[in-house]
């Protein structure tokens, strides 16, 4: 599903396409999404300029407030989604869901072949949000480091990856970010969360920031249906270290990649490197 570094290439992308830009068409094809597309999405977006887009966490949350009446669009791209700029005309494709109609006559499309994302609506000054409470500090913010996982962590016998996929503790690091970001840290994944010292999460710490960096440069990973936001693909899932490498010679090592499986998701590691 796209991750963190996939959200953050879209808001990137969609930014110059989409600030100051005004609304003048909501098509919505499909609106059963993972919570139904609101009816009246089409009064309370039409019309409006866009101020901003915002992201937390997996969210991108569009800013159309103006004046006194705020507003915000929340989207979530799923398991499968992807929100991207095209001109005028082109004809949709089958799991083009919504079309958001520009005044510069561009197009906003929305594609999600299963269905899964969300784009809901927000009113008011502030985007507060039931999806939005409760959710950990970003990885690439102030807020978040090695001190924040180790306190979190405390007595805790869940499994470090999971711990470190868990949207309370931290938003953002999915299943191939967490594996790359153990690898880099030279960290088990399966070691209990509870178990790590201050001075090992600090290096998880750095691993995180620098492993969603890396792929946020990159344009993020490509993997099934997710493209940016001018249509092209992500590339880091070429230059993964661990991720989808089983059976394959570690990059750092003479080792070989293992693959297991963790909460239902695939889990790549090194034996050798991370310990």
């Amino acid at each position: 599903m796209p991750e963190l570094p996939e959200v953050e290439t879209t808001r990137i992308g969609l930014l110059p396409k989409l600030v100051g830009r005004r609304i003048q068409r909501v098509v919505v094809r499909e609106a059963r999404l993972r919570w139904p597309i609101p009816a009246n999405i089409s009064v309370e977006l039409e019309g409006r300029v866009v101020r901003d887009v915002l992201r937390r966490g997996k969210y991108l949350i569009w800013d159309v407030g103006a004046g006194t009446q705020g507003g915000f669009l929340l989207c979530h791209l799923g398991m499968s989604g992807s929100m991207f700029a095209i001109p005028a005309g082109r004809a949709p494709d089958k799991h083009d869901h919504v079309d958001l109609l520009l005044d510069d006559k561009s197009i906003i499309r929305y594609h999600d072949p299963r269905r899964f994302g969300a784009i809901l609506w927000i009113p008011g000054k502030t985007p507060t949000h039931s999806l939005l409470h409760n959710l950990g500090p970003e990885p690439l913010g102030q807020e978040f480091s090695g001190e924040h996982l180790f306190q979190r962590s405390r007595g805790r016998s869940l499994s470090v990856k999971e711990f470190i996929m868990n949207a309370h503790i931290v938003v953002g690091v999915g299943n191939i970010y967490a594996s790359e970001s153990l690898f880099v840290a030279g960290v088990k994944p399966t070691i209990a969360a509870g178990r790590i010292s201050k001075g090992r999460y600090d290096a998880l710490a750095g691993a995180i920031r620098t492993t969603l960096s890396n792929a946020i440069a990159a344009g993020g990973s490509s993997l099934r249906n997710y493209v940016r936001a001018d249509g092209q693909p992500g590339y880091f899932q070429q230059r993964t270290m661990v991720y989808d490498r089983a059976g394959k010679c570690c990059r750092r090592c003479d080792g070989t990649i293992r693959a297991i499986r963790q909460g239902q998701r695939s889990t790549f590691f090194c034996p050798r490197c991370q310990t």
